[in-house]
């Protein structure tokens, strides 16, 4: 049966995730998943994709904070809790051609993002006083889906064995196998086969502190591809010796007609049922499969 493996959450849109042996769910996605965003002094987002040394700001859950730490620097802290930020600057953003709202959370916080990536930034919080609406396209019956700073859906699930098959196949070639961080997942789940996930529409997890609060998510969208999962998380920079991998790889195989041809490599999630359940490695999920008409 399947089961939870992995998860993970990225409160800073685009720097380092954390693993996790719990989350609490949330109708946005896992708590504090994408609740921040690095961007210009103007509010343009910033990305791995521009500023792949992202990859190495590494962050932390404190007891009152938000630990941001990066070579070289000193630590830096931001208030978990929005009402810390006091009367805030309120900022319009975009994540991608979505319209977002943010709120600025100082000088502080600026100067250090400008000294580690060499270019103007500000670190926004999202505003919780307003929300974001996932695509009605792919809503179907969780009408008025929300999110916050994540590319367009609450959640990210893929297959370990989806990552298990591209290792493979890199390895025939010589090239070396990947970690799971280069997909930046929320959820992974062993006891699926390879790209399953691709075909699941509902995952069912029953909560274990009580039976009656059972998680439902949808799974709504492949997970289309840019060129990110060529950025090693590890030292914000391509490996120099395979710097297209896995993008060249899965272009053989993964190119999905039902998305114009494009890669895909997971699955994106909305929130069904069961907001404010915790989901926790370990627990059994039950998947329902689905093949189209």
């Amino acid at each position: 049966m399947p089961a939870i493996s992995e998860l993970f959450i990225y409160p800073v849109k685009s720097c380092a995730g954390i693993a996790l042996r719990e989350a609490r769910l949330l109708a946005t996605g896992l708590e504090y998943d994408r609740c921040w965003m690095v961007t210009d002094p103007h509010g343009a987002m910033f990305t791995q994709r521009a500023y792949p040394r992202m990859a190495l700001i590494k962050v932390e859950l404190g007891a009152q904070d938000l630990v941001i730490r990066a070579p070289g620097m000193s630590e830096l802290r931001t208030p978990l809790d929005t009402a810390q930020l006091g009367a805030a600057r309120k900022v319009q953003t975009a994540v991608w051609s979505d319209a977002a709202y943010g709120l600025d959370t100082g000088d502080a916080c600026a100067a250090w993002f400008s000294d580690f990536l060499g270019v103007p930034a500000r670190l926004l919080r999202f505003d919780p006083e307003r929300e974001r609406i996932v695509d009605p396209d792919y809503t179907g019956s969780v009408g008025g889906a929300t999110t916050q700073f994540a590319d367009g859906f609450p959640l990210l699930v893929i297959g370990q064995a989806s990552l298990d098959d591209l290792n493979t196949r890199l390895n025939r070639k010589g090239a070396p196998a990947i970690p799971i961080d280069r997909f930046r997942p929320n959820v992974v789940l062993t006891g699926l086969d390879a790209y399953e996930e691709d075909y699941v529409e509902t995952l069912s997890v029953e909560s274990d502190a009580d039976a009656l609060q059972r998680v439902q998510l949808q799974l709504v969208k492949p997970c289309s591809r840019c060129p990110m999962p060529t950025i090693d998380q590890a030292k914000g920079a391509p490996d120099p010796d395979w710097s297209n991998e896995p993008t060249d790889t899965m272009s053989v195989y993964r190119a999905n007609p039902q998305r114009d041809g494009a890669m895909t490599f997971g699955n994106n999630a909305l929130v069904a049922s069961g907001a404010g359940a915790w989901l926790r490695v370990g627990q059994t999920v039950e998947a329902q499969l689905g093949f189209g008409d």
